[in-house]
């Protein structure tokens, strides 16, 4: 399979992490008070180890407001940088570009497109959020192709090594529950992988956590943290929803020759009688500090200390995300990083 771009790891040297500041209450039913307060923390973690943050504001009331909480809570304003642009909810890690390097080593933003998950109608603002991001980035974009269409992908589906692996589920693309891309065979997608992400090596998973309504996004189950080497989370009470599922995922990864270290999962987190995707792998790896989200769980320590041993040059900072899992997503699912 032919390779013409090369996704670079997460832990690869960063310019910036691009956010979209909160608007849409109804991804938090009753409770969106609270969730700018956690995007402002995100933001001040980020900035004060030194690293810019790009910020999406819908209008110059939004700018106004994010920076009056950004100044509030001790964000270095000097390091972020906000541009207007309208979203319906802004999960960039889902709807925002994702950065190759071509043949020439040089980044490029592609430019996949966003269908809200295959669920959600409400989705094309979002969807043309990568080509406005990349005018002020400066990058060339591309819209990845395959069998004549452009190819339908949501960065919280793929985790890849920068080595020529990436790990998916089967519930995400082989489904036939919210399809992405009708009509592609598992073959299509190793052939996309490899093309755009420089990954021959495609790792199929089972699926993803219980809660999670993007039927098997792969960033709340198992990550990357170094080439060879993931963390998977492991639910060690039999009677749980996610048990078997994450039992069969850890399965299929002691079938490869990666290097495993497990995760715990939080005791499950309901509100209003949910079950949401609570999970310690939505993490987010920057430059100098890895986000965590955590969840007044007897299993915060445990989770924290298991990454801690995985970057070691690091500094694991929690982040409480009791609230913003209402949103049905956390940390990862929020953000999208620009390689330097």
């Amino acid at each position: 399979m032919t390779t013409q771009f090369k996704m670079p790891p997460e832990w690869a040297p960063q310019e910036r992490i691009w956010l979209s500041w909160p608007h849409a209450r109804a991804d938090w039913p009753g409770k969106f008070a609270p969730v700018p307060w956690v995007f402002a923390e995100m933001v001040r973690v980020i900035t004060a180890s030194g690293q810019r943050v790009g910020l999406l504001v819908k209008d110059a009331g939004a700018r106004s407001e994010a920076m009056n909480m950004l100044d509030r809570a001790g964000a270095t304003l000097a390091l972020v940088d906000i541009i207007e642009i309208k979203t319906n909810r802004g999960w960039l890690r889902d709807c925002g570009p994702i950065w190759v390097k071509n043949a020439e080593n040089k980044l490029v933003a592609l430019d996949w497109k966003f269908n809200g998950w295959a669920k959600y109608a409400n989705h094309k603002l979002d969807n043309a959020v990568p080509p406005q991001i990349t005018t002020f980035t400066k990058h060339d974009t591309i819209t990845p192709m395959h069998k004549g269409k452009p190819v339908t992908l949501e960065g919280g589906g793929i985790e890849v090594d920068g080595a020529g692996s990436v790990i998916v589920t089967e519930e995400w693309l082989l489904s036939d529950s919210q399809v992405r891309n009708k009509g592609f065979s598992r073959a299509d997608y190793e052939e996309i992988f490899a093309t755009y992400l420089g990954a021959p090596n495609t790792i199929w998973l089972d699926a993803g956590i219980v809660g999670d309504d993007t039927h098997g996004h792969v960033d709340d189950i198992t990550r990357f943290v170094a080439a060879g080497h993931v963390v998977t989370a492991i639910e060690t009470d039999s009677t749980d929803a996610n048990a078997a599922i994450l039992a069969s995922n850890r399965t299929r990864l002691g079938r490869t020759t990666l290097n495993v270290t497990e995760l715990p999962m939080p005791r499950p987190v309901l509100f209003e009688g949910q079950r949401l995707p609570a999970s310690y792998a939505n993490f987010l790896i920057c430059n100098k500090v890895v986000l965590v989200p955590v969840f007044n769980d007897p299993a915060d320590h445990v989770a924290c200390a298991a990454l801690e041993k995985c970057f070691p040059t690091r500094s694991i900072v929690p982040i409480y995300a009791r609230d913003l899992v209402w949103g049905l997503g956390t940390i990862h699912c929020l953000t999208q990083q620009q390689p330097a």
